[in-house]
């Protein structure tokens, strides 16, 4: 009977939490939306536009490996498309780009994003292959020594772990038949439908700023005398070599030879002193060699008008025929300056006005002693040498030590 009526109020128990239960209003949940590949690339445009560059016939030889090299990396251009963080692009000259559609949405949304269009990026490698030039953009896809950061020795990591995280991307552009002899210029033009490189760089924006003749040297990567080292570099770029040497007849004036090329193609040697280029010497297979030495500017930069001078040099002029110039005054112009090499002008005595007696000296009658300090002059009744000596205060009023001379320790006032 106890067992039955146990049973009875479990089971209203029951009915009560569920009636309850039901009664209440619903509790409220937080909806969660999952983003697809068909949301997270909608915006994502795939056009593609192929180029029409005319390429050479002739094979890339060293030299030209070396200035693509030279000419390309560090270059900096902006982003056309959305770029993924992959090394699965590549590029045909003239031709599409791989993948393509569907497939470079797909490889954007597994990978991610490593550049907007309109993110500046910059080339970091470049690599010459038989048939393809191969461009890490950004650091490229791998981070360095990616494989030593999983090795240890004794229990210590060859190479850390500084958290560094990948966030480039690398562009492979196939050339069917071989690589032929192409410029930087080219492979810019070839690699406009993804990355535009026709922002101006720092040596393009100052060569715009100089005359149109020099202007057209720097375009034709020709060196003329008088050019500073800014104009050598925007016209020939970073030199091959160089040799610092001492100036013939000197012992202490240097300059450097900048070459430019390796036989048998031309050769020039580009003589730099301070700032500027004072020879450039042409040396082409089959000709005598060319040497320049008269300034080729025109005027627009004297050379004489500006000096390289280090702290503690000399002012000086190198030609013989101009004024030297003397080292920096405050005098103003048309003012004599013949006695400010004297650091201290004495006075000089004259029959007419000799020099006073010093204070304290014997020939002085009014030298007398302060306290156990021989040679001081004071004022005494009869003659107050100082303001406001008196009988009373011989030291004068002004202050217990009178003006300028402060009572010491010990000393007595009356």
């Amino acid at each position: 009977m106890a067992f039955r009526q146990m049973n009875h109020s479990y089971l209203a128990t029951a009915i009560t939490i569920v009636a309850a239960s039901l009664a209440a209003p619903p509790v409220s949940r937080a909806q969660v939306f999952v983003v697809g590949e068909k949301t997270a690339t909608a915006d994502v445009s795939t056009e593609f536009h192929p180029t029409k560059v005319e390429l050479s016939d002739k094979p890339l030889n060293e030299l030209g490996r070396r200035e693509l090299i030279r000419d390309l990396v560090a270059e900096q251009g902006f982003a056309h498309r959305t770029l993924p963080l992959a090394s699965d692009i590549t590029l045909f000259a003239n031709g599409n780009m791989t993948p393509g559609g569907e497939a470079y949405k797909e490889l954007l949304y597994k990978k991610g994003e490593s550049a907007q269009p309109g993110d500046r990026v910059v080339i970091t490698t470049l690599t010459v292959k038989a048939d393809r030039l191969v461009l890490d953009i950004n650091g490229g896809p791998y981070l360095k020594h990616r494989i030593l950061r999983h090795i240890e020795l004794n229990g210590s990591p060859i190479v850390r772990d500084d958290g560094e995280q990948v966030a480039g991307f690398r562009i492979e552009l196939v050339f069917e038949g071989g690589m032929p002899d192409i410029s930087a210029p080219e492979v810019k033009a070839l690699l406009d439908p993804i990355i535009d490189f026709g922002v101006k760089t720092s040596a393009q924006a100052y060569a715009d700023a100089l005359p149109s003749f020099l202007k057209q040297a720097i375009d034709q990567h020709d060196v003329l005398v008088g050019m500073n080292r800014k104009m050598v570099i925007a016209a020939m770029g970073a030199p091959e070599s160089k040799v610092r040497e001492l100036v013939p007849g000197s012992t202490d004036r240097h300059y450097e030879e900048w070459i430019y090329g390796r036989v048998p193609q031309t050769v020039r040697f580009v003589r730099v002193e301070g700032d500027r280029v004072t020879q450039v010497r042409v040396a082409a297979l089959g000709q005598p060699i060319a040497i320049h030495t008269e300034n080729e500017l025109q005027g627009y930069l004297d050379p004489l008008d500006e000096h390289e001078i280090a702290m503690g040099d000399a002012i000086t002029s190198n030609d013989s025929d101009s004024p030297r110039k003397g080292a920096p005054t405050i005098l103003k112009p048309g003012e004599s300056g013949a006695n400010s090499s004297q650091r201290v002008q004495y006075p000089v005595a004259t029959k007419e006005q000799p020099l006073p007696a010093a204070p304290g000296s014997p020939a002085d009658p009014n030298a007398g002693t302060l306290g156990d300090a021989p040679g001081i002059a004071h004022g005494t009744p009869n003659n107050p040498s100082l303001p406001g000596a008196d009988a009373s205060n011989p030291l004068g009023t002004n202050g217990p030590g009178g003006p300028g001379i402060p009572a010491g320790p010990g000393s007595r006032v009356n």
